[in-house]
């Protein structure tokens, strides 16, 4: 079994954040999903939506498993929101979802040092109810494949991280 670290979880949960602080602890090597699929179209994420459509970000998605189930071990991966959704997840590495109320999520986001940045990046918060629905749709398909979950409210970064390191190195 690959020894990546999958970080699946909605929007804003702390992914990318979890990712650099446990990639710098365990000298682990930290890729993100959206900056692989942005360097490998030359484009925006938001721009591939406007352009191409979200069936074509999908297909690259699915570009990007198959080029880490081929060529990633011993790294830490953060995805997108919606990367869950790949056929290959779990032969990836060992799935960790990051999970949180929408409302703690909602909350981290608007009350952050850069909370405007924050939730610019995140349009779809601008619209409560169409991300509501969404966040309850994605947690049914991040349970699902998840190998280990891990409640990120109310704590700080380095018991996430010391707890993520201790639950995957049972798993790998």
């Amino acid at each position: 079994m690959k020894k990546n670290i999958i970080l699946i979880g909605f929007m804003g949960v702390g992914k990318g954040t979890t990712a650099r602080a446990y990639a710098d602890k365990y000298k682990y090597f930290n890729i993100d999903t959206d900056d692989l699929i942005e360097s490998k179209a030359n484009n925006k994420i938001k721009n591939i939506f406007l352009e191409k459509g979200e069936k074509y970000f999908r297909e690259l998605e699915q570009d990007c498993a198959d080029w880490i189930e081929n060529s990633v071990d011993t790294s830490l991966i953060s995805c997108g929101g919606g990367f869950y959704n790949v056929k290959n997840i779990n032969a990836l590495g060992t799935v960790v979802l990051l999970d949180a109320s929408y409302d703690w999520i909602f909350n981290r986001l608007s009350t952050a040092e850069n909370a405007k940045a924050k939730l610019k990046k995140r349009p779809l918060f601008s619209e409560p109810k169409k991300a509501m629905k969404l966040y309850k749709e994605r947690q049914v398909g991040y349970k699902k494949v998840a190998d280990i979950t891990i409640s990120v409210e109310n704590k700080d970064l380095t018991t996430i991280i010391k707890e993520i390191h201790k639950k995957t190195k049972n798993k790998q």
